[in-house]
């Protein structure tokens, strides 16, 4: 069935986007709350209790049959985390990806997690860099979520809270700098009618102009968010916001493999352009969101939310040839490397609508938690890529870039690939006894694809899948401290996801995923510290494997598997010491396959980017009330770098440290990353043997001021 082109502006009027979450002030009048506008310097516990991507209900965390791992505002501030890969460093059972230089993308539970990103419950699967200006916390839901969020999310999907206005604003404004050439300033600013409590806005932004610790490199970007609220009566309430992000940096692939490891070279060392102004990777990205919030009485809320958005991405890159005969020899004897040159263009828009009717019920004796929904959505991508290998060779160990065309000669691909989204869903989490609650919910989807090739003409591609996502939970609490879960969901990856439909793709049924978890969570210490374990089974059937009897084709018979344990802990131990960590176990594997990486059976293989072990802590201990002192460590065992497992990137453990001033009007932070200076590699491609390496020893200096 081919998709009709849908204008739109026909989608925003069905609705607004729901922003913050609202609260009942009185019986009968609603406000937000203020969150992320409290003095800064007041000191907020690590744990976290309530997550609303899990359900998209307001739900305790013990309440929630599946494993949540959020990173709240204040770890985030205490690191000084400033890019999704700082702040995924403290989530257990993440695997880092390069993203091609060019954008934000994991593995979770040995899955790849590229279009599985989310902005306050929305989907923002667009290809970039986000910055943390304006976000409050990360949530990370593991395991399949499709039942509220839709196709996707294999191993889990990250939802990041934005920044709220609230009715107790402060002005901040900060700067950081650091020994590698970091240079970047952000600022926090609100304001609101504190006697009504019926308006408020807020901006948050920030500029950097920064160095890198690799050749050359740099970072370049600017963010503005503005947003507000308006009660327009006692029962309703409006909120907008917009983002717009440039980001302009270095683009960088990393460094080639020799052997079964990374190639030996100073961690500074590019494989590129002799002109470093013909590799970068800029985009701009715009997005303005709407929502209203209607209390229909004390029982039902109506929520309408619309999210539009605009990306737009200028990529030219030089990287090393990662196939198998990448390395050639001068008639001197010395080592090279082969060159490729690509340049990439996306643009792309697309427009959510969410509408969701939240009920409390109370039936046959049990008290029900409904959530009806219902999602509408329309996504427009155009690429156009060109590509051309062996533009250069130069020396392995040692400097010799060389000028590159700046135009690649081939085009590989250039075409649109149009999206729609219809989603109806419903949710009920039930109150069996004071002992017992049932979590029960089904998605109906239908998702449709259509693929203009304007390379040929006269060859569209389309196809519409039509699928449901369950999911099942059972949970019982002995007491007010324990709290044990058994579940199990399933979700849907349709051909083409995030890319491109295909010929290979276009007749292809959706990948599925299942995951069978049983957990338990804990508030110990008089609820200060929350501690939470889980046993899993991740399973993916139906995947795109080669055509035994013709491998030039694609068939639905390959499956992978991931078992798993994960432990988390975090909280407050006294009333001097704070502690977040966690602990993973992957025992992952491709467990049927007909295709070959490198001429190597997938089969058999370990995925790639998945750490069998990876642990992170780390503790604040309270000197005085204005000082405090703050150490962490990160370990992350072997990952290989392509499914015919041959190349390894050696386990690593970094440690960092952090001394912490506060006080009411300022605080201010110097903070030692990898303090050992340990050598070692933070992510790779995932498809291909290019690595890259991670930072030295770096010290950073940051401080905010508040008025």
């Amino acid at each position: 069935m081919a998709i009709s082109r849908i204008n739109p502006a026909s989608l925003p009027m069905l609705g607004m986007l729901v922003i913050p979450v609202v609260q009942a002030e009185t019986k009968d009048v609603m406000a937000i709350p203020a969150t992320a506008v409290t003095s800064s310097y007041e000191q907020q516990s690590y744990k976290a209790t309530e997550s609303k991507s899990a359900l998209k209900i307001d739900a305790p965390l013990r309440d929630i049959p599946q494993t949540v791992n959020v990173v709240p505002a204040s770890v985030i501030k205490d690191q000084g985390a400033q890019s999704m890969e700082d702040v995924l460093k403290n989530v257990p059972g993440v695997g880092l990806s390069n993203g091609d230089g060019q954008r934000d993308q994991v593995t979770i539970r040995g899955f790849s997690a590229i279009g599985d990103m989310f902005i306050d419950g929305m989907r923002d699967d667009a290809l970039y860099f986000r910055d943390l200006s304006n976000i409050e916390r990360v949530e990370v839901i593991k395991g399949p979520a499709a039942v509220l969020y839709g196709r996707g999310s294999s191993g889990g999907l990250i939802n990041s809270v934005s920044k709220k206005p609230g009715f107790d604003p402060k002005h901040e404004v900060g700067v950081s700098f650091d020994s590698e050439g970091k240079r970047r300033t952000q600022f926090d600013a609100g304001w609101a009618d504190e006697q009504q409590r019926d308006k408020a806005f807020r901006v948050t932004g920030a500029y950097e102009d920064s160095d890198t610790f690799r050749d050359d490199g740099y970072i370049d970007r600017k963010a503005i968010a503005p947003s507000a609220y308006f009660r327009l009566s006692d029962d309703l309430e409006l909120n907008l916001g917009a983002t717009y992000l440039y980001d302009k940096r270095l683009i960088d692939f990393g460094i080639p493999a020799l052997g079964d490891r990374p190639v030996h070279v100073d961690r500074e060392k590019r494989f590129g352009s002799g002109d470093e102004d013909q590799d970068y990777a800029r985009s701009e990205v715009f997005s303005f969101t709407a929502s209203l919030d209607y209390r229909i009485n004390d029982d039902l809320t109506l929520t309408n939310a619309t999210r539009y958005y605009h990306y737009d991405l200028d990529r030219n890159n030089t990287l090393a040839d990662s196939s198998p005969t990448r390395f050639v020899t001068a008639p001197n004897g010395e080592l090279l490397v082969k060159l490729n040159r690509g340049n990439v263009a996306r643009d792309e828009y697309g427009v959510f609508n969410q509408t969701d009717l939240k009920q409390q019920l109370q039936l046959a004796g049990m008290q029900h938690n409904l959530l009806y929904g219902m999602e509408l959505g329309y996504q427009d991508k155009y690429q156009r890529t060109f590509n051309q290998n062996n533009v250069a060779q130069v020396p392995v160990y040692r400097d010799g870039l060389v000028p590159v065309p700046e135009h690649a000669n081939t085009l590989s691909a250039k075409g649109t690939n149009y999206q729609e989204t219809a989603g109806f869903y419903v949710q009920d989490l039930i109150e069996l006894t004071s002992q017992w609650k049932a979590l029960l919910g089904v998605r109906y989807d239908i998702f449709g694809q259509e693929f203009d090739d304007r390379r040929v003409q006269n060859v569209d591609l389309d196809r519409t899948d039509k699928t449901w996502s369950p999911r099942a939970g059972l949970v019982y609490q002995p007491d007010q401290i324990q709290s044990y879960y058994v579940s199990v969901s399933r979700s849907y990856q349709p051909s083409a996801e995030v890319f491109q439909l295909s010929p290979a793709t276009e007749n292809l049924e959706p990948e599925k995923t299942t995951n069978y978890e049983v957990g338990a969570k804990w508030d110990l210490l008089d609820s200060r510290l929350s501690v939470t374990a889980a046993i899993f089974r991740l399973e993916r059937t139906n995947m795109k494997t080669a055509d035994p009897a013709n491998p030039s084709l694609t068939v639905l018979a390959g499956e992978q598997r991931t078992d798993g344990f994960e432990a988390t802990f975090s909280g407050q131990l006294t009333d001097k010491w704070q502690v977040y960590g966690g602990y993973a176990y992957l025992d992952a594997e491709i467990t049927k396959s007909n295709s070959k990486t490198n001429g190597v059976p997938n089969e058999g293989q370990v995925p790639t980017l998945t750490p069998r072990n990876s642990a992170n802590l780390w503790v604040v201990r309270s000197l005085t009330p204005e000082w405090r002192l703050g150490m962490g460590a990160n370990y992350v065992d072997d990952r290989y770098t392509a499914l015919d497992n041959k190349v390894v990137m050696p386990s690593y453990t970094t440690f960092d440290a952090a001394l912490l001033y506060n006080v009411p009007q300022w605080d201010m932070a110097l903070r030692l990353h990898n303090m050992f200076d340990r050598n070692y590699y933070a992510s790779a491609h995932g498809s291909v043997d290019l690595i890259t390496p991670g930072a030295p020893r770096t010290l950073e200096l940051s401080a905010n001021y508040r008025f």
